[in-house]
């Protein structure tokens, strides 16, 4: 079991700052992979206003598993400042921003490496500031005397990112000919139901040598749907007979992935799209909400009323709990262990 020293060292990012070099802790040998970033491929772009958008995200998830989307509705002056109050909190320095440390073993909210960091043995070049519900406990460990503004920028926020993920998940749910009422925590406007919500701010610092480490290891998100707020390229999804392909960032569009739990829920149809994120020689930050389920909901191919004696599930059902856990401990192999 590990002493309390070595479990918070596991979740201390490194002082960024004080390093001239990559760390041999830091260093993953597939980090210069080649990637692909033209050949007539593009990840789609997709105007949430146009008539035709139920489709063309039907049609994105079921190609690539992510897209950008424009027309969503977030004011631009509320996304100028998530990335202002990004920037706010990781240039505090060190000591200050340890006050919000995140405890060893509790929740996953406050300061500290990545949350997926303990899924693997190399450590990435991250520094991450995790939120689920209020801020404010963390934020006054922050800014003791300037926290309520942080506060309602965020729980603005939250509330948009929730509107919109449930208003693409209503789509989703049409495509896969989900009945709205077989999901009974879905569209809760007081989320008693414990559905899970997560906010995650990611700091992406300068990397002397960017091309010996990652930012995020790869992976798919055990989220329903993900919602990304990033202004500077560094995300790449990985796409069969392709490889890894850049996504490049739209000027007021965000991008968004489905997780696994869409995966289950399509019977395969909907990809989970594998991705990860290079660092570069300059600061990158961004914002990524997740949309989970609560931990109780049954994730089942059979909620979809398309699912007709000619098709059978590939997937077993699972609690959103039991694939959570699968996924933490075998990661790319939790798929398997709950196929048919």
């Amino acid at each position: 079991m590990a002493t309390p020293e070595e479990a918070y060292k596991r979740i201390i990012p490194l002082d960024f700052g004080s390093v001239q070099t990559v760390p041999d802790s830091f260093v993953w040998p597939q980090a210069s992979d080649g990637v692909q970033s033209g050949d007539g491929l593009t990840i789609p772009i997709i105007d949430l206003m146009d008539p035709n958008a139920p489709q063309l995200i039907t049609e994105a998830c079921e190609t690539w598993g992510i897209f950008r989307l424009k027309g969503h509705g977030i004011a631009t002056k509320l996304m100028e400042d998530m990335e202002s109050e990004c920037e706010r909190l990781f240039s505090l320095p060190t000591d200050q921003k340890m006050k919000a440390l995140r405890s060893p073993g509790g929740r996953m909210i406050g300061y500290g490496i990545a949350p997926i960091q303990s899924l693997f043995s190399t450590t990435m070049w991250h520094e991450g500031f995790t939120i689920m519900g209020s801020a404010i406990d963390h934020a006054r460990l922050l800014w003791p005397n300037d926290y309520q503004g942080f506060c309602d920028k965020i729980d603005d926020y939250q509330k948009q990112m929730k509107a919109l993920a449930e208003k693409l998940m209503r789509i989703l749910f049409k495509a896969l000919n989900i009945p709205v009422e077989e999901v009974n925590w879905f569209d809760d406007p007081t989320n008693s139901s414990g559905c899970s919500l997560a906010l995650q701010l990611n700091s992406y610092p300068p990397c002397p040598d960017p091309t010996r480490t990652l930012g995020l290891a790869p992976h798919t998100d055990t989220s329903i749907v993900t919602l990304l707020q990033a202004q500077t390229s560094g995300l790449q999804v990985f796409k069969d007979g392709v490889g890894w392909f850049a996504v490049q960032p739209l000027p007021d569009a965000l991008i968004v992935n489905l997780g696994d739990f869409t995966r289950i829920l399509s019977n395969g149809r909907f990809i989970s799209v594998l991705h990860r994120v290079v660092v570069k020689p300059i600061q990158r930050y961004s914002a990524a909400y997740f949309f989970r389920p609560p931990m109780d909901f049954a994730v089942s191919p059979l909620l979809s009323k398309d699912l007709g004696p000619g098709q059978v599930p590939r997937f077993r059902c699972v609690t959103a709990k039991e694939y959570s856990d699968l996924k933490a401990k075998h990661l790319d192999e939790a798929f398997s262990l709950i196929e048919n």
